[in-house]
């Protein structure tokens, strides 16, 4: 099953993300598919602050990872641009921050496709300010 909702600002996004952060559990891997500027790290500041973290997110482009600590759960930001091998996933670290007690979000998973474990994905479209976010499996269910 997957659920589907649409926003239509980025306040809304954030919004949204607040949901999904206080849903996760730890241990959850959240690949994002999407177009550049489709609202990914919008998303991620609200998943943040749905896991009581206070940090500004930013776009891990250029550190590669992000870490976000001292909410009700840590956050792992990746950014997979540029990564799409084995040997390349494996030397980012990657692996090393799977746990339970946080929650892995990484932006261009399609370059990782088939080397990510059992995954949350979203998957964002949209046009303008709006934005069609898919969410597979569903996680609001009771």
């Amino acid at each position: 099953m997957q659920y589907i909702t649409t926003t239509n600002s980025p306040e809304e996004t954030i919004e949204f993300g607040k949901r999904i952060g206080s849903v996760l559990k730890g241990g959850e891997v959240i690949a994002y598919k999407g177009d550049l500027g489709m609202g990914k790290t919008t998303l991620t500041r609200g998943i943040a602050m749905g896991l009581g973290l206070d940090d500004i997110v930013s776009s891990p482009t250029f550190a590669l990872v992000n870490e976000y600590r001292g909410g009700r759960l840590t956050l792992y930001h990746f950014d997979m641009y540029r990564i799409n091998t084995a040997e390349a996933l494996e030397s980012t670290g990657y692996y090393d921050y799977l746990s339970d007690d946080s929650v892995i979000c990484v932006e261009w998973s399609e370059n990782t496709e088939g080397l990510l474990d059992e995954t949350l994905t979203i998957t964002i479209s949209g046009e303008g300010d709006t934005r069609t976010i898919t969410v597979e499996p569903d996680i609001f269910e009771e």
